[in-house]
């Protein structure tokens, strides 16, 4: 039986009492729970006990701690909770929640522990416990990985479960029917007689009583929710354009600031003259902060362009000036000294080699790659003698509380943080920067909330990218089949250059040097990968599905020219190696989908690429068209396994999004460095895909799996490689490094 199955029967402690006149219901996935994030701001008689569910005169509110970044995650959050209690989702409201250890991630250890230990058994379940202790001593509240649902799939449906019990159980009382008379619906207790008592008014008779402990979750074949299309909560605020991000948000009194950092990242600040810009209309103060100087003025336009006034001198970033030397870095870190991980290696591969005449070499190439989300990062930060106060949106709200203490010079539990709607992110809000720079303003002006706001030209010149990276392939082939499969990946370690900006020391190896790549379900007699860790360069970060969005490519791409060089089929001798039994469905579905029979012919190829990561089984087919102007993208199948799936239109959109992103960033998109300096700093210079190369996208998600799983990221690592098995096909020119652009024209 599956983990969460198991969870979901002895692992959950619940409790309920009263919150500001009303109950609060919540769970936790831990033997002792952590303090409670409402016990400060509650008055005499009043106590809480980690609220998913808080239900006062107001109606009821679902708290939602995973960060919604425009992936519709207080969505599936409010439907899990709302599963079980039986409440609609357009009769509640949402609430990201404070931030508390209370709400860490659980799922992150399940995914960390698969890279320690992979597969099921003894030594992932030790893996897990360990991993899943420490994250919850520290308390890791953190958005990101495609845990949300993983996270939440049983214990915000425990959650609801207790909460709708425990208001059946105060029903009870005041109308002195039994129980197991009692209904729930639409956010009430339905008695026999037809009588309907609401949650509001039930709340304070059940604040004190004590929760039931055992409640079965309702089968899948009574859900009301899961599985249907649902309405997201957020729809009808985004498509009518009142939807309110942390770009929109305005705090009485507050102040504008923008910044001028040096060009050269992370580079110094020299000296500066803010003469010219201290004349300009609106203009309070010009100050500096780590890494260049901010303005501050009544309004951001004002600030940003008094920014531009001020004359600076920069020192010089602190890795190399140019890409030639960024690639040979990566080219020379190909050393037993340098080898990082390697965590598969099957059969005899250097044998293997030395017994043929016939090897397969390649070496393939993956270019950093900026965030770029619509909205431009920001924050409003607030700071008193001994608290302070923060507006942003955020996927580590915990780190944002320790960072802004560490700057006032307070209690980080004194520091209170309203997360608020993103406007994208792709792992941009992994990031800080922002808020601690304008704490940095805050704390030299106390009292005054101080609202930073980043120019788009400062936001992608100077986001923390995704890593840049190398691979180089050695294969063998005979009698038409894969025999020998080596791959060794090079790239800086995304961990180190990321938790280093929180002040975290990460020993070992780093794991997402390898994702995506030695963990395929592909059973090659001789097959090994790699993993080397090449010297910090650019600093680098978590960018959407990590690791795998480069080595997806890599390791598809390698697949495919060892299978070209047998004569094989693309699909067919994946699924001949295919070793996994729910990767194999997904590989049959996309075929099936794509009508996959061969080679499409008159300027028209095809590829296909299947990558695991996050636990997600993902096979697409892309199709492509060879015309006069270039290089036209037709149509893309996606099959996923994702075990269950919640929402099946926000998991569609989900999969398209992925897709369209991937896609966008192979053809056209990379950062370069001039002297230190990125070369592109705004949309006309990293494009994307443009609306009218969108390709028809047709999706699938299969749930055959035991585990519950995310989709988020996932559909983005085998993208770049079935588009470039496509375009193989379609014109004889096999591409080897990202962006396309460079090799082809795309129409």
């Amino acid at each position: 039986m599956g983990r969460l199955k198991t969870f979901s029967r002895r692992a959950f402690l619940i409790g309920s009492v009263a919150v500001a006149g009303g109950v609060a219901f919540g769970a936790y996935m831990v033997k002792k729970p952590h303090a409670n994030p409402l016990l400060a701001d509650l008055g005499d008689g009043e106590a809480a006990l980690t609220p998913y569910v808080r239900i006062d005169a107001d109606g009821v509110t679902l708290i939602t701690p995973r960060a919604d970044k425009g992936q519709g995650a207080y969505s599936v959050q409010a439907a899990l909770i709302a599963e079980e209690l039986d409440v609609e989702l357009d009769q509640v409201k949402v609430d990201p929640g404070p931030p508390s250890a209370a709400y860490w991630n659980t799922a992150l250890a399940d995914e960390a522990a698969q890279f320690m230990a992979p597969g099921d058994g003894i030594s992932n379940d030790a893996a897990y416990g360990v991993l899943s202790s420490v994250m919850k001593l520290i308390g890791m509240q953190i958005t990101g990985g495609s845990t949300t649902v993983p996270d939440g799939f049983v214990k915000l449906r425990q959650a609801g479960a207790v909460a709708r019990e425990t208001l059946k159980l105060a029903a009870s009382q005041k109308s002195g029917v039994a129980v197991g008379e009692l209904k729930t619906k639409a956010g009430a207790v339905l008695l026999p007689d037809g009588t309907s008592l609401s949650y509001a008014e039930l709340a304070p008779l059940a604040a004190d009583i004590e929760p039931p402990q055992d409640i079965e979750l309702r089968p899948a074949s009574e859900w009301r929710l899961i599985g249907k299309p649902m309405q997201r909560v957020d729809i009808v605020a985004k498509s009518t354009g009142t939807q309110s991000y942390g770009i929109d948000h305005k705090v009485e009194g507050m102040v504008h600031a923008a910044i001028k950092l040096n060009p050269a990242q992370s580079g110094p600040l020299l000296s500066f003259d803010a003469a010219e810009a201290l004349k300009m209309r609106g203009v309070k103060d010009v100050i500096p902060v780590t890494g260049g100087i901010a303005v501050i003025a009544d309004n951001t336009w004002r600030a940003f362009q008094a920014a531009e006034a001020v004359e600076a001198e920069w020192g010089p970033a602190p890795f190399p000036a140019t890409m030639d030397e960024h690639w040979g870095a990566l080219s020379a870190s190909f050393t037993e000294d340098l080898q990082d991980s390697r965590k598969r290696d099957d059969g005899d591969v250097e044998i293997s080699i030395a017994e043929t005449g016939e090897l397969v070499k390649a070496e393939y190439r993956a270019p950093y790659l900026a965030h770029a989300p619509l909205e431009p990062i920001n924050a409003i930060v607030r700071i008193d003698d001994d608290s302070a106060e923060v507006w942003t949106g955020t996927q580590v709200p915990r780190f944002i509380q320790n960072n802004v203490g560490k700057i006032a010079g307070i209690d980080p539990e004194n520091v209170t943080v309203h997360v608020l709607y993103m406007g994208g992110s792709f792992g941009h809000r992994l990031e800080d920067e922002v808020v601690k720079q304008a704490a940095e303003i805050a704390v030299q002006m106390k009292g005054t909330p101080v609202k930073l706001t980043y120019s788009r030209e400062e936001d992608l010149s100077h986001d923390f990218t995704r890593q840049i990276a190398m691979a180089r392939m050695r294969g063998v082939v005979r009698n038409g089949q894969v025999e020998t499969y080596d791959l060794g990946i090079a790239m800086p370690s995304v961990v180190v250059s990321q938790m280093a900006r929180q002040g975290f020391s990460v020993p070992g190896s780093d794991s997402q040097i390898v994702a995506g790549a030695w963990d395929q379900p592909f059973a090659i007699p001789n097959h090994r990968v790699t993993g080397y860790r090449a010297p910090e360069l650019a600093p680098i970060s978590s960018w959407r599905s990590v690791g795998a969005s480069s080595n997806g490519f890599f390791y598809n791409s390698g697949l495919d020219e060892l299978i070209h060089a047998a004569g094989a089929d693309p699909l067919e001798e994946r699924l001949r190696l295919c070793s996994n039994p729910e990767a194999r469905k997904v590989l049959e579905a996309v075929g099936e989908m794509s009508g996959w029979d061969g080679v499409l012919g008159n300027g028209r190829g095809r590829g296909v690429a299947l990558t695991q990561s996050f636990g997600v089984h993902c096979a697409e087919v892309v199709e492509v068209s060879n015309t006069e102007d270039g290089i036209r993208i037709d149509k893309v199948y996606v099959a996923a396994e994702v075990g269950t799936v919640v929402d099946p239109v926000n998991f569609d959109n989900l999969v398209k999004g992925g897709v369209i992103f991937a896609l966008g960033h192979a053809m056209n998109c990379e950062i370069t460095y001039t002297d230190g300096i990125a070369d592109q700093n705004n949309f006309d210079s990293f494009q994307g895909m443009r609306m009218y190369q969108c390709p028809e996208i047709e999706v699938r998600g299969l749930e055959n799996g035991e585990r519950v799983l995310g989709i988020g990221e996932p559909p983005v690592p085998p993208a770049a490689a079935a588009l470039a098995g496509a375009i193989f096909a379609a014109t004889g020119t096999r591409l080897r490094e990202m962006p396309f652009n460079k090799f082809v024209d795309f129409v």
